[in-house]
């Protein structure tokens, strides 16, 4: 490889990377047999980054800065060169010449490789093509690239690997980090809306005894001191709701939560989940509060409350759709549950639709099937589904006029479940029953069903307000707002299969 005009690319075969890795660890002796080792630096004073050097050129051009970032490209002409460097915020072109720094750190610059860390010194300046660069009085190895980074265009198409070594995807792929520099965006802002609204945030424990508040499989592990059997937590429910017993009225939690459940393109074993509870209000005040933190959250991460994802765009900025489980079923398959009596009719209506159950499904069970089957997709612009049955809601307060459904929602856009809420069930006589309702569907098969939380129920003996709750996916929050087509495009480091 010639050096005098090295771009982000990588040899053709193995046998020449590994001849390139030699050489470059050769390099790195000879700086350490020199007194150079750029491993016993231990700081360097970084005064600007890319993009503020070039959104505020005005202000400092012909002013010193000293920015610092990865070597992606170098041309070297005779006693004078330019190179390309990234740092957090993008690239930026630096000037450099053997009479601004000297022959020998001329010297020193010319050997230094493609992924090196570089700091550089200088004043800011316009080349004649009109690009801000950094006229370079001063280059320092910061460390040592002893690996050959991929070719720019063609190494860097197996996703699988992009999403094994994430941090090569992210020296290569810019959009990937801006990306997680937005999931983080978004995320803060999420802290900044509910801060406002009186919430406090709190932790809550990932090893549990009890892994209940879902309908989901947990992972299960040993506790050696203990010589106890653990599960991680596939929700964050029963321990927020024990704080609104203890009288914290508004609470949320945002951290990892684990379902021992396949991969695809929307779901990860471990995600992150925020769940909050309010004291006090119902499932229509956490609509509200649904709608509300969307549209804050897009309007201040990204200008706008239309979300254009795959090409649709979604509007945030209009009221909500809001429909009952029963009309969204009635709607797109033409069936009407409140016209359904019996178990029997309702198990007649799915085999004529084709809707398959199992034989312990009840009705409430069939028209959630119906529901999946017919209606999820179609919910593009954003939809509460209210009202569901109570087989399927074993926390939640039945409806007063009602009592086969409960004060439910969830929330979908781009046809994907994107939150979950109750008014909770605060009756532990209720609520005792439904958990041995779970117990028994457990017995028969049933590996998410819940198990009875003693504990759980004698916090809710001692008392817990009318309280609302609802549980966010954050990740798919995030591939919204971002337009990225899997959950592993969100996810610094996704579970996957062992390469073996």
């Amino acid at each position: 490889m010639d050096d005098h005009d090295i771009s982000v690319s990588a040899a053709g075969n193995s046998s020449d990377i590994s001849e390139q890795v030699k050489i470059r660890r050769e390099k790195l002796i000879n700086l350490q047999n020199e007194g150079k080792d750029p491993f016993r630096i231990t700081k360097y004073n970084v005064s600007h980054h890319s993009a503020q050097i070039k959104t505020e050129f005005d202000l400092l051009e012909n002013q010193t800065v000293s920015v610092a970032g990865r070597l992606m490209s170098k041309r070297v002409m005779g006693k004078a060169s330019f190179c390309n460097i990234r740092d957090l915020q993008g690239n930026i072109q630096s000037y450099v010449s053997r009479d601004s720094i000297g022959e020998d750190a001329y010297s020193d610059f010319k050997k230094m490789d493609i992924g090196d860390i570089v700091g550089i010194t200088g004043f800011v300046f316009k080349t004649k093509t009109g690009e801000v660069s950094v006229h370079a009085e001063k280059v320092v190895l910061l460390s040592k690239s002893l690996q050959v980074l991929p070719e720019k265009f063609h190494g860097l198409t197996n996703t699988d690997m992009r999403y094994r070594q994430r941090y090569i995807d992210l020296i290569m792929n810019d959009d990937v980090k801006q990306t997680f520099l937005l999931r983080s965006k978004i995320i803060s802002s999420i802290r900044r809306y509910l801060d406002d609204q009186g919430f406090i945030e709190v932790e809550t424990p990932m090893l549990v005894s009890n892994a209940g508040g879902a309908a989901a499989r947990p992972f299960t592990t040993h506790y050696n001191a203990l010589d106890e059997d653990v599960k991680l937590r596939i929700s964050l429910e029963l321990y927020l709701k024990r704080l609104i017993v203890g009288g914290l009225e508004r609470v949320y939690e945002i951290g990892r939560v684990f379902r021992n459940e396949g991969l695809d393109t929307r779901h990860n074993p471990e995600f992150t989940l925020m769940e909050l509870y309010q004291a006090y209000t119902d499932y229509h005040g956490m609509m509200d509060l649904t709608e509300n933190l969307y549209r804050f959250v897009a309007k201040e991460v990204l200008g706008t409350t239309t979300i254009t994802y795959n090409g649709i765009d979604m509007d945030l900025g209009k009221p909500f759709v809001r429909m009952t489980m029963v009309e969204a079923v009635k709607k797109y398959s033409g069936v009407d549950f409140d016209k359904i009596q019996t178990l029997e009719e309702a198990r007649a209506v799915a085999k004529e639709h084709g809707v398959e159950f199992e034989p312990r499904h009840g009705k409430g069970d069939i028209l959630s099937l119906f529901f999946e089957t017919y209606a999820e997709d179609n919910l593009i612009q954003p939809t509460f589904i209210t009202d569901h049955p109570v087989e399927i809601s074993p926390l939640t307060k039945r409806k007063p006029d009602n009592p086969e459904y409960v004060e439910r929602f969830e929330f979908f856009m781009n046809g994907w479940e994107m939150a979950n809420a109750y008014s909770e069930l605060n009756d532990p006589i209720d609520q005792r029953e439904r958990f041995l309702a779970q117990e028994a569907l457990l017995a028969q098969g049933d590996e998410e069903a819940n198990t009875t939380d003693e504990d759980f129920l004698y916090a809710l003996e001692l008392g817990m307000p009318p309280t609302g709750g609802i549980g966010f996916g954050i990740d798919r929050m995030i591939m919204l707002f971002t337009d990225s087509a899997a959950i592993r495009d969100v996810l610094l480091f996704p579970t996957m299969k062992p390469l073996d």
